[in-house]
Order: C-alpha cells, then structure tokens, then sequence
C-alpha cells in the first residue's frame, strides 16, 4: 500500500507519518527532504521559496514515479509532502490506484483562529527544523480553504480539525481497509 499524505504547512503530516510508521512498519519519504536534497545538490534552479506549484511540477513527476515502482515491487510507502497534487488520480490507472491510500489534513478556520499558539509551537514537534518557517494567521486560514475545496473538487479524502487535533488512526485505517 502506498499512504500520500498532504496538506498545508503545520497540519501535522510529518506526525501522521510518523504514527503510520510506528504502527505499521511502512517507510516513508518526506517530499521536503527530496527537495531540499535536489536543491543542494544542484539538480535544479529551484529554490525553497519557488512557488508550491514550480515545486509540485518538478517534483511530483519523480513521486509518481516512485509510487508505481513500489506497487510494482510489493513494497508499503508513506510519501507525505505537500506537493502532491489533488487531480493525482489523472496519473495511475485502476491497477495502481486500488493500493494508493490518500488524505489531506486540513484545519478550520474556527481551529486556527482557537488553535493558532499551539500550531507554532507544535511546529517541531518530529522535525527539529533549524529554522522555524515563517507563516501567519490568514494564509494559514487561506491555504487550508482552499485544500478543502480542492480535495472536494477532486474527491479526496481529508481530515478536517474543527475543535481539537484528532487523527483517530485506527478510524483512518479502517476506512482504507473498506476501499
């Protein structure tokens, strides 16, 4: 099975990843370390403040990619990130798509606005960045607007938080054993 994860800066997909792995034993890859890596290395001209979308057409091709080498071999992966795009479907056929599982964290707004302290200070809470990234109330409210109605668009599974941080795993899990 492959598991995408996605959503907005400071949902958690790094924690989610990371529970799925602690119960499952499934690897995972974060996207960021696959950026950063190609950005280092001199692989691109792309840089860390390019544009979610630069990012997502350069990266998402070798995601892609990826996921149908694991299927093809058998192989579990957690790929969370959030250049993942939400017409992902478009690229896999039936063959592929029944062992891909995706979900989409997603904030309220009502949860930001209750929440807003928290989301910082949890911001490191399975990376220990370097450096805290910059972020403020209204893009955070913005983009989180707008994954929930990409994720409605392209019929995607989401989490939405509207009064206190949940991931039921064992909820999430079985929904996917349903598919």
């Amino acid at each position: 099975m492959i598991i995408l994860i996605s959503g907005s800066t400071h949902t958690g997909k790094t924690m989610l990843a990371q529970r799925l792995l602690e119960k499952y034993h499934y690897p995972y890859l974060s996207i960021d370390h696959l950026k950063m890596g190609l950005i280092r290395s001199g692989y691109t001209s792309l840089t860390p403040n390019s544009s979610d979308q630069e990012l997502t057409d350069y990266l998402w091709p070798v995601i892609r990619e990826i996921i149908k080498t694991n299927i093809e071999n058998h192989q579990h992966l957690i790929i969370e990130g959030c250049y993942i795009p939400f017409d992902y479907k478009k690229d896999f056929d039936i063959t592929y798509l029944s062992d891909i599982r995706f979900i989409c964290l997603i904030f309220s707004e009502t949860y930001i606005h209750s929440h807003y302290n928290e989301i910082s200070r949890y911001e490191n809470q399975i990376e220990k960045r370097w450096e805290e990234e910059a972020f403020n109330k209204q893009e955070l409210i913005e983009i989180n607007q707008y994954n929930l109605e990409m994720c409605q668009r392209h019929q995607c599974d989401y989490i939405m938080m509207k009064d206190k941080y949940e991931i039921n795993l064992k909820r999430l899990c079985e929904k996917w054993s349903e598919k």
